[in-house]
């Protein structure tokens, strides 16, 4: 069996011993001959690439374990990247929630004027690093976890409008499988086939199969579920208090608009102005995930590192019967690729062959794909009804507006891009929160015109 090339691009990531325990777990299926960890901060990634030589050594000894800041290095002779860098890191983050916040709007990553500032920094980095792969490795898969995914996808699409090896991919969907699995008790999520529509972090599931009974349709299950006993997450890396709040809210969507199962991101467009009275202006995710996770990653790290022992990590990374969808996803994904499997997953493509018939070619769409060795194989979706076009229509016009204002460094279009998304919506309010991201991301940004 052909042994691979795996390269973490963004290696000194708080995610990456979850991707590392995912390989563990499939090391019988997913041969690797090397492993790179690359990443532009030194101290994190050394700290991360200690910690991965005693995990590996422990668990996948044959293994050759590479730790650089080196682009050559990192990326010649590589089968698969896995990307997922944050520009500016999480002191940027939090400013792309507490600015919005001090203007009483929706203050989070990915949506709304954070998504906005975040996708402004990482369109320039992602292609950067696109290009660099390229370079080395003109046939490798890159497979892309950087947020927001939906605007570095279009971005993407504009840079290497055909590069068929960048695959942009979202780890919600299947986290939320997990949690339906949860919830049913009787279901393994590897068994469900979800059908979903939407954008990332903007859709819906319109139904889900049992393929382990004879492709049994369980949706009207878990609706039922969540609408008498609530909801919650499985995955391991969602347990803090937004999280659970966030799956909660499930089901007053499921109530109000009961048709399909929604992405829990939908919370913040639907009931904008509820979630920013609800967030804490000063303390938000980023503050949250700083003093949590990533601070009890790294304090496993150096526990590891101390006793140089591999068994000596206190919680869920040498668990390895621990669900984390963020590391097995990617992993899964690069096997079902590897072996032309033709595994089903929820991933972004193109709609430029009308999968969803009533919306423009252009837009990325988040649907129920195929992954073989030729990449996704989307499943068709059809036509889809006046309010959920409207809403996707709406946030892929901010998304595109977003990346014009990227290529074009035009002001007008990144004011028209905050005007249009629902967390905003007031033009004056807009300008405000633009001209504040405009002063606290000089450097990251293009200059804007």
């Amino acid at each position: 069996m052909k042994k691979v090339n795996v390269c973490i691009a963004g290696g000194g990531s708080t995610w990456t011993p979850g991707i590392l325990v995912g390989m563990i777990k499939r090391m019988k299926t997913f041969h690797m001959a090397k492993l790179v960890l690359y990443d532009n901060n030194g101290p994190r990634v050394a700290k991360m690439g200690e910690y991965a030589k005693i995990l590996m050594k422990a668990h996948y000894p044959d293994l050759e374990v590479i730790v650089t800041l080196d682009k050559k290095e990192a990326f010649e002779n590589i089968d698969f990247v896995f990307a997922q860098i944050r520009t500016g890191g999480f002191k940027m983050r939090e400013l792309d929630e507490k600015i919005p916040l001090s203007f009483d709007v929706v203050g989070q990553e990915t949506c709304g004027p954070g998504g906005f500032a975040y996708g402004m920094r990482s369109i320039r980095d992602m292609i950067e690093l696109c290009k660099d792969i390229r370079e080395y490795s003109p046939n490798a898969w890159i497979l892309n976890y950087t947020n927001p995914a939906a605007i570095v996808a279009i971005a993407l699409k504009r840079a290497f409008p055909n590069d068929d090896r960048i695959l942009n991919i979202c780890d919600q969907p299947i986290s939320l499988l997990m949690a339906y699995s949860r919830l049913l008790g009787d279901v393994d999520y590897h068994d469900m086939v979800p059908y979903y529509f939407g954008l990332n972090h903007f859709g819906w599931f319109t139904k889900i199969l049992n393929k382990a009974n004879n492709y049994e349709d369980i949706t009207d299950r878990i609706k039922k579920k969540i609408l008498e006993e609530g909801f919650a997450p499985a995955d391991k890396e969602q347990r803090d208090q937004s999280w659970l709040d966030t799956y909660a809210i499930v089901k007053d969507i499921l109530t109000d608009f009961p048709e399909y199962l929604p992405n829990t991101y939908l919370q913040y467009y639907l009931y904008p102005e509820y979630k920013a009275k609800h967030l804490n202006p000063n303390y938000t995710r980023a503050n949250e995930v700083m003093d949590g996770r990533e601070k009890r990653v790294f304090e496993e790290c150096d526990e590891v590192i101390k006793y140089n022992d591999a068994k000596k990590a206190k919680t869920y990374y040498q668990e390895l019967n621990k669900q984390d969808a963020h590391g097995d996803m990617i992993v899964e994904i690069a096997e079902a690729i590897l072996h032309d499997e033709k595994r089903y997953y929820v991933v972004m493509v193109s709609n430029e062959n009308k999968l969803i018939s009533n919306l423009d070619k252009d837009v990325i769409v988040e649907v129920l794909c195929k992954l073989g060795a030729n990449g996704p194989e989307p499943i068709e979706v059809g036509e889809i009804s006046t309010f959920y076009k409207g809403l996707i229509e709406g946030q892929h016009a901010y998304e595109k507006l977003t990346v014009d204002a990227y290529f074009e460094e035009s002001y007008t279009k990144a004011l028209q891009a905050l005007t249009l998304n629902r967390t905003v919506v007031d033009a004056k309010k807009a300008r405000k929160i633009l001209d504040k991201l405009i002063e606290a991301n000089k450097g990251y940004w293009p200059n804007l015109k």
